[in-house]
């Protein structure tokens, strides 16, 4: 949604059908895909699961659950297909955070910090500023089941300004004043290329 609102005709794919997606869609696995087809677009944004590396996850990990770790193979299609890119996941993945967004950045009750690794172009972060925290209600967690009366999915989309996705859409989500935000910039650097 931020790329569309940014100026972008959107294109996702996801290995699952998503009947809430409001754009054009492919069900399929991503690492299937050629470099070909991704040199057809102008910007290629991929978010790999992100439970192997999420903070909520490593309870599980040490009772002996597994999950994929698809960001070096992701990387790897990215770097191939030689188009400009973004790689976004949560902090403790292995990605360069060439890019931390969080919520209160855009005046968001969540704050959702994720990073982003780019290729072929750069961006700067809007100013952080003051923090506050979810125990106190200055912020929601929009993860798991919630947390400190934050667990009803019209506190959640409230929070992150999503209003289509169900409650596990939304845990999974980044907000999309982030991609916007990329997204603006994103044209800004190809418009400022051309002149």
């Amino acid at each position: 949604m931020g790329y569309h609102r940014a100026g972008f005709e959107v294109t996702g794919v996801d290995h699952v059908a998503q009947p809430r997606y409001p754009f054009a869609h492919a069900v399929a696995d991503v690492l299937t895909l050629t470099p070909g087809y991704l040199r057809g677009f102008d910007l290629v944004h991929a978010s790999p699961p992100c439970q192997a590396h999420s903070l909520g996850s490593q309870r599980w990990i040490a009772a002996g659950r597994s999950y994929p770790d698809l960001i070096a193979a992701t990387r790897e299609l990215l770097e191939a297909a030689g188009v400009s890119w973004v790689l976004e996941n949560v902090p403790r993945a292995p990605v360069r955070a060439d890019v931390v967004l969080r919520g209160e950045m855009f005046g968001l009750k969540v704050c959702r910090q994720r990073h982003f690794e780019l290729g072929g172009w750069w961006c700067m972060a809007p100013a952080l500023p003051l923090r506050g925290s979810v125990k106190r209600g200055d912020f929601v967690t929009c993860a798991g089941h919630g947390g400190h009366g934050s667990n009803s999915l019209a506190v959640w989309r409230k929070a992150i300004g999503i209003d289509w996705m169900s409650k596990q859409e939304t845990a999974e989500a980044i907000p999309p004043c982030y991609t916007e935000h990329l997204g603006r910039e994103f044209l800004a650097q190809q418009r400022r290329a051309a002149a």
